[in-house]
């Protein structure tokens, strides 16, 4: 990457998300640049619902659970802030994608986003914020795909429930003893 002055990116305790923060960590100490971490929230309910019934009590708390869940996502990823790296959190009330982007809008910054799985039904759902990144960044953006044992985890797990109601709870009589 030609003179990355910044990383920035977007975090989230997702496996996806981890290994972005993972990414992006390396990504700065190899430029020996500020790391920006960027924990986007909004309130439940959307926008709308606020406004019509504000609690900025409510608003506090909502801004400082997402400020732990950032430091929960680098306590998962790293023991805890690296300390041989600038690190500049921000944690914005804005939908994500919209923040990572109006953030990452120097010359010199670097974006790095989770892949996160590819759904169908999911994207039906939901936007993607490595979609709109990739689609609206002024930089160069990274998305780094979730780790590769994600999917054979979750592979295991469709397994086991499809399963699950097949097995009768006597299941173990049928098995040898293994002291005989």
């Amino acid at each position: 990457m030609p003179d990355v002055k910044r990383v920035i990116v977007g975090v989230s305790e997702s496996p996806a998300g981890l290994a972005a923060l993972r990414h992006a960590v390396a990504e700065a100490r190899r430029a020996d640049c500020v790391l920006i971490p960027v924990l986007a929230w909004t309130t439940p309910g959307g926008e709308t619902a606020y406004y019509q019934y504000p609690v900025p009590s409510a608003l506090r708390e909502w801004q400082m659970l997402a400020r732990k869940r950032l430091d929960t996502a680098f306590e998962e990823a790293f023991g805890g802030f690296p300390t041989d790296l600038v690190i500049r959190p921000i944690v914005p009330r804005a939908p994500a994608g919209t923040a990572l982007v109006e953030i990452a809008g120097a010359p010199g910054d670097l974006l790095v986003v989770g892949a996160g799985r590819r759904h169908w039904a999911r994207r039906l759902v939901r936007s993607s914020v490595t979609r709109y990144s990739l689609a609206h960044a002024k930089c160069p953006v990274v998305a780094v795909p979730p780790p590769e044992l994600l999917g054979e985890v979750s592979f295991k797990a469709r397994t086991l429930r499809r399963f699950r109601g097949r097995v009768t709870s006597d299941w173990t009589a049928a098995m040898p003893d293994p002291h005989s």
